[in-house]
């Protein structure tokens, strides 16, 4: 048996450098290409189908929509500021709090109208996974408005004094 170690030529690796994009394009432009990579054939294929009324109104929300991805493909994400997205998680707050209650509420009228005979704690029984779930939409709801009501407020204008 052999131990000696034999030398072995080193192996050449090419270090290949992967292509860089020319021009960063923004996640709302890709959105468009994408989008539009897909919605123009189909729509093209369905108005062939499609009776000449909704043919024309599907063109006419094709170029709509077209017009729409547009003028978003021109927001640029960096220049959201934290303070710009306060109104949207106040109303994703109130939204989550307002369907678990409502849901709950539904929850109660089908309990109430189609099983009066189970009282409340047969009720909680049967139904007991759609209670957490409804009630747990409701306590993300508060978690997401008591984070926004905690969050500091930067760009309040405050009032000269007197």
């Amino acid at each position: 048996m052999d131990f000696e170690s034999k030398a072995t030529a080193p192996t050449v690796i090419n270090n290949m450098e992967f292509a860089q994009p020319t021009t960063a394009r923004q996640p709302l432009e890709l959105l468009r290409s994408t989008e539009a990579l897909l919605r123009r054939p189909t729509v093209a294929t369905l108005t062939l189908i499609l009776p000449p009324k909704l043919s024309n109104k599907l063109q006419v929300a094709s170029t709509v929509a077209d017009d729409s991805f547009k003028e978003l493909a021109n927001i640029n994400l960096e220049q959201i500021s934290d303070f710009d997205l306060r109104p949207a998680r106040i109303c994703i707050g109130l939204s989550f709090v307002g369907f678990g209650a409502l849901m709950i509420l539904v929850l109660l009228l089908y309990l109430n109208t189609l099983h009066p005979t189970l009282n409340t704690i047969e009720q909680i029984r049967q139904y007991w996974y759609e209670y957490v779930w409804f009630v747990s939409l409701g306590v993300t709801g508060m978690f997401i408005l008591g984070r926004e009501a905690m969050r500091p407020v930067s760009k309040v204008k405050k009032l000269p004094k007197r």
